[in-house]
């Protein structure tokens, strides 16, 4: 296969991934999309290349797994694909009391929200370096600037994810590389369904994927570090600023509904 540049995004199958795949296919971009499920990839694929004249290549894998990282990095040497654009976007949460969530949930949950993105990024940076060329586009969370009561794992690990791309980005970018880092609110997706978050009353501010992997692309584009999407978002972060550390979880609690949690103290 000749050489060629590609857009790879983890978790491309659905939501906010799925409507990155799109924005990017627009754009003219050749796509290496990765998911658990082989036959949605391939449906997606399939879509993709009916609309619009670009390469997609889909590549099965679960990046909770020990080892997928390099197994992906891997198969991107053998079939000699060129990534000049990295989109960390796999992700889930998980709800509940802390003590009681199952543990090998929160723990693959680390996996993909840090583990893997931490180690893919690592893999796929030098060969930017040494073009002096490339992007990485990490999904983080409006929740990476609060603590999430009962989404313990995942406000955590968004949190990771925002100060890993500002920290990267500050490395690198004298080489030619931008690290963004998306930090959506409330995204129409099968979020909720998978974390098993039940409260939907904050729901009344989502946004659609597609808007916000709109907002993402432009953004990125323009060397954004922190992307927000949505004057809502926006708002919530610059409220974020003056709400005392302390406060901050309960604020959470209450605005998110957790606050009807039941808890015995």
């Amino acid at each position: 296969m000749d050489n060629k540049n590609y857009a790879l995004i983890t978790g491309g199958s659905c939501g906010i991934g799925l409507a990155l795949a799109y924005e990017f296919a627009r754009h003219g971009h050749n796509l290496i999309l990765v998911s658990r499920k082989k036959e949605t990839l391939e449906e997606t694929a399939k879509q993709i290349r009916k609309q619009y004249p670009v390469e997609v290549i889909t590549i099965a894998q679960d990046l909770t797994l020990t080892d997928s990282a390099n197994q992906l990095f891997q198969e991107c040497e053998k079939q000699n694909l060129e990534i000049n654009i990295l989109v960390n976007n796999a992700g889930f949460g998980n709800y509940g009391f802390f003590a009681h969530t199952d543990t090998q949930t929160d723990l693959e949950l680390i996996t993909l929200n840090i583990t893997a993105l931490t180690h893919l990024t690592k893999l796929f940076l030098p060969a930017m370096i040494q073009k002096k060329s490339g992007q990485i586009l990490n999904v983080g969370s409006m929740a990476a600037f609060y603590p999430g009561p009962f989404m313990d794992t995942y406000f955590a690990s968004k949190a990771y994810v925002v100060s890993f791309s500002e920290a990267l980005n500050e490395e690198v970018r004298c080489l030619g590389i931008k690290v963004s880092c998306l930090c959506p609110g409330p995204t129409e997706s099968n979020f909720g369904k998978r974390a098993n978050y039940k409260f939907q009353a904050h729901n009344k501010i989502n946004m659609t994927a597609e808007n916000v992997a709109k907002i993402a692309y432009k953004k990125m584009l323009k060397k954004k570090v922190i992307i927000i999407p949505g004057w809502k978002n926006k708002l919530l972060y610059f409220i974020n600023l003056f709400i005392p550390r302390f406060l901050k979880p309960r604020v959470v609690k209450y605005y998110s509904g957790f606050k009807d949690f039941e808890v015995q103290c």
